[in-house]
């Protein structure tokens, strides 16, 4: 049996303009969704921006983890959005 190991690198850069929209489409909840699957599990969705198809995220044992999943999807891309502004200034001194 072969197995293949591939890494991929990526460095940090500005992301463009597609990237910030797909982020703010990813932060307004009317665009998710939760689906029940036929084991059970609920998996969260997004609606992809230029389709309009549903993109599968998570799957969680519990409605209530799969919201919570979502909520933290939309707390993460909030701040990757504020971070575009620029460092936060968080002490200075004198």
């Amino acid at each position: 049996m072969t197995f293949l190991y591939t890494s991929s690198f990526r460095a940090a850069t500005q992301p463009d303009q597609s990237m910030i929209n797909h982020w703010k489409h990813i932060t307004e909840k009317s665009n998710w969704r939760i689906v029940q699957l036929p084991n059970g599990f609920y998996q969260t969705e997004y609606k992809h921006p230029e389709d309009n198809d549903w993109v599968d995220v998570t799957r969680r044992e519990t409605m209530e983890g799969a919201e919570a999943a979502i909520d933290g999807s939309i707390e993460h891309y909030s701040k990757k959005l504020e971070f575009l502004k620029g460092p936060k200034v968080v002490k200075t001194f004198e």
